[in-house]
């Protein structure tokens, strides 16, 4: 054991150096705690450069009623983490670390620099001024009935006491970035209940036929909606040459993963003209001019460009009706079956983790005192757009504040 983790003096121990670890250890260290945040990877914060690439969605503006009701399943504690620290109170925090924020046409908030890196590098040296230790390499090994925790180093192994302890590991996503899942086994060794990781905010297999996986992978298809049961999205996605993926089926993810799960496979019903009333689109299809094709009339007046006339084909075996009502109907209606999810290792973020039974109000768990736990690796799901890093950044700092008051409770 360390001595600076001995006695009176001991430090409060992070493990896991993502946007929930980073986040409670400046909550923590503000309030004048003495933090280490131990990180696996060599550096810290690389799924948040990783998100950067796309230009770093923070949070949305969306009404904050509106917000919460994307977070699967609802959980009391989570969603009180989110209203003590809204969108606002995020883009606040970005703009004191001279990044401020700009809103996106569809309510999404960047980055005026639209970098993670720029963000990374201002909140890090904010950390060390604060005093934070970093030490990178360390991967947790093991949780001990006294609080002590285990670490496997290059050079040996590690072990710690701290006066309390918070695990933000993440999920199983990204595994090469550090996510992936290997302290699973450690909670449930330790009776601690957790629900099976999954792959969240991903693409689903199609089996297109070969023109369509040949000629139109890597095509996007913008501006449609979809719907699965009372489920339903705006948006965009992109073919790939097995599936697709893409906004709208990440908004769309738990339900087609559910129906998947039942079912074997789950039926999306694609609009590929949502802009347009079908009174409005079947006026535009009847406007036909003589020997028209039907590709012309689908591409100047239904405005389908050649990967959406071509899923309509597909979902017809080639054989679209005529008449303007019923190519209509088929237009706002295009059945896609969709198979499995991708690996997890290829999903944007997580579902399943730590069941959140685990932990009372304050992120702690309820039968480790001293041991907090929040971020992706507990049990919530959310779409792209901002809400996965939002609730990490929340449940962070709630935890660090829980953490906060139980060892004044405790002194």
């Amino acid at each position: 054991m360390d001595p600076d983790h001995s006695g009176h003096a001991r430090k409060i121990a992070i493990v896991g150096g993502g946007p929930a670890g980073l986040m409670a250890a400046e909550t923590l260290a503000g309030a004048g705690q003495a933090v280490t945040v131990y990180e696996r990877m060599p550096s810290v914060g690389r799924k948040l450069l990783i998100a950067g690439r796309g230009g770093l969605n923070l949070t949305h503006t969306e009404p904050l009623p509106d917000f919460l009701a994307r977070y699967h399943p609802a959980q009391p504690a989570l969603t009180a983490a989110i209203e003590a620290y809204p969108p606002q109170d995020l883009r606040d925090w970005c703009e004191g670390l001279g990044q401020p924020t700009f809103v996106g046409s569809s309510g999404r908030v960047f980055p005026q620099s639209f970098k993670a890196s720029p963000l990374l590098r201002a909140w890090l040296a904010r950390l060390s001024e604060r005093g934070v230790a970093i030490r990178t390499r360390h991967r947790l090994t093991g949780l001990g009935a006294d609080g002590t925790l285990t670490f496997e180093t290059p050079k040996a192994p590690h072990s710690v006491r701290p006066r309390a302890a918070l695990l933000a590991l993440g999920g199983a996503s990204w595994p090469r970035l550090g996510s992936d899942g290997a302290w699973v086994p450690l909670l449930e060794g330790a009776g601690l209940a957790v629900a099976p990781l999954k792959p969240a905010n991903v693409g689903f297999t199609v089996a297109w036929s070969a023109h369509v996986a040949e000629r139109f992978a890597g095509a996007p298809l913008k501006r449609i909606a979809a719907r699965i049961g009372d489920a339903r999205a705006r948006g965009e996605a992109v073919v790939t040459a097995g599936g697709i993926e893409g906004g709208v089926i990440y908004a769309l993810g738990r339900p087609i993963r559910e129906a998947v799960e039942r079912e074997g496979s789950a039926t999306l019903i694609l609009d590929l003209r949502p802009d347009l009333d079908a009174a409005a689109l079947a006026r535009k299809l009847g406007r036909t001019r003589p020997g028209e094709s039907l590709s012309t009339r689908l591409r100047k007046a239904a405005g389908l460009d050649g990967v959406a006339a071509a899923l309509l084909r597909e979902a017809h075996s080639n054989a679209l009706p005529v008449d303007a009502t019923d190519l209509t109907a088929a237009i706002k209606a295009v059945p896609l079956r969709l198979g499995a999810p991708a690996p997890i290792a290829r999903a944007i973020s997580t579902a399943g983790g730590l069941t959140l039974g685990e932990l009372d109000a304050r992120f702690m768990l309820r039968t480790r005192p001293g041991l907090f736990a929040a971020g992706e690796m507990l049990d919530w799901e959310a779409p792209t757009g901002g809400y996965l890093l939002q609730a990490a950044f929340a449940s962070g700092r709630a935890a660090a504040l829980g953490m906060i008051a139980w060892l004044g409770e405790a002194a």
